[in-house]
């Protein structure tokens, strides 16, 4: 299991502040360089890493834009796929049938990923 949070035990997960604690006023220009930037660098390696050596990806809701394009790249790849969606919806997605299967809470989950894998 891979957590973005902590990619590893002596890395601590990425932040745009480690790139400027201005980094919410960034005009598209400055955005574009900052992915640049060492720290972004070192970041998007630890997660491309554990999405490359991953069986299965799992997007949690509600969740942001890196999370989807996370997924859409371990469809595309054709790994197992699950969206864990147990509240509400802030908006319909109609691209989430690309997935192995919509689950409605996480027992489900752990069931539906079982016979997956057993498969």
């Amino acid at each position: 299991m891979y957590d973005f949070r902590m990619p590893d035990l002596a890395q601590h997960g990425f932040s745009w502040a480690e790139v400027d604690q201005d980094w919410k006023r960034w005009t598209p220009g400055e955005f574009r360089d900052a992915l640049q930037h060492p720290a972004a660098k070192r970041g998007f390696n630890f997660d491309m890493r554990a999405l490359e050596a991953a069986d299965v990806t799992v997007l949690v809701l509600p969740c942001g834009r890196s999370a989807h394009l996370e997924l859409g790249y371990a469809a595309g790849k054709g790994q197992l796929t699950f969206v864990l969606c147990d509240s509400v919806l802030d908006e319909a997605e109609l691209m989430y049938l690309m997935n192995t299967r919509v689950c409605l809470d996480v027992p489900e989950l752990v069931e539906c990923i079982n016979e997956q894998v057993q498969d």
